[in-house]
């Protein structure tokens, strides 16, 4: 799949966020559109995963650790044919399969663990890599957090021990936009410098200057792939609320969805933009 095709599935996912979260009328559209890239090339062009047989024992695991931004995982999960669209405009309602973070209990293929909870996305991926280890199998564990998230504890005692057993079938995602509900990230508790962090925890990074650039995003999968010895954590830089102008780089749009006015105009913008800069 050459990248026009995945700049296309990324505009198609970013209207579907934006749709999605303005019926349900509730949820997180900023840091669901900081992460469409990454996500996308994910499943697109590097997980084994076949939506045909999600299930299948050699497949590559994703555990979506910021699980608040589920409305990204679902709108890329449609383009793979593994949900059907007219669910997406259950988001968030009574009885609805798509539930405000990701709930492993509804059948939904490509949802393995239900997350929210932040700080044990990572925790949840080295049990599941460690495993995979143990066993000899040749499964992928991909973990995607936010930069935030790493406030919290849990993630650190995590690091430590992936370091440790020296997981190279885990890669932890980081989704660096600076931002969370309250502010900046660095103002509220300041996580830099988060790469020499890693390093110090014997992990491999990869730093990625623009994690909405798909040929970096995609370069830095490959070279998580090819390291042995260690883990690898993909350190992306991001934009939150990445694609609508009026979102871009608010904390205000972390946890609120815009009116119908809004969604349309943030629509038609996406729509006219070609989103790899």
């Amino acid at each position: 799949m050459d990248i026009a095709q995945l700049e296309k599935i990324c505009q198609n996912v970013r209207k579907n966020i934006i749709s999605m979260l303005t019926e349900a009328g509730s949820g997180h559209p900023g840091g669901s559109l900081s992460t469409v890239e990454l996500v996308t090339a994910l499943y697109f062009t590097q997980m084994k995963f076949d939506p045909k047989n999600p299930k299948s024992p050699d497949r590559d695991y994703f555990i979506l650790s910021k699980g608040h931004a589920c409305p990204v995982l679902y709108a890329v999960l449609n383009q793979l044919g593994c949900l059907e669209s007219d669910k997406l405009c259950t988001l968030r309602k009574f009885g609805s399969c798509l539930q405000g973070h990701p709930a492993s209990d509804k059948n939904i293929a490509g949802i393995e663990v239900s997350t929210g909870s932040l700080g044990y996305g990572l925790s949840i991926g080295v049990g599941t890599a460690l495993g995979s280890m143990k066993d000899r199998l040749p499964n992928r564990t991909y973990v995607l957090m936010g930069d935030g998230e790493h406030q919290e504890g849990s993630v650190w005692e995590a690091v430590m021990a992936a370091g440790h057993f020296k997981l190279d079938n885990l890669c932890a995602i980081v989704d660096l936009n600076g931002l969370q509900i309250d502010g900046k990230t660095e103002d509220i508790m300041g996580i830099t410098p988060i790469a020499e962090k890693y390093r110090a925890f014997r992990w491999n990074t990869v730093e990625i200057e623009n994690g909405h650039d798909l040929k970096q995003v995609i370069g830095a999968f490959e070279q998580a792939k090819q390291f042995k010895g260690k883990p690898t954590a993909i350190i992306a830089k991001t934009v939150k609320g990445k694609g609508v102008s009026f979102m871009e780089n608010m904390a205000d749009w972390h946890g609120k969805t815009p009116t119908k006015e809004l969604a349309e105009k943030a629509i038609k913008e996406i729509e006219c933009r070609r989103i790899n800069g």
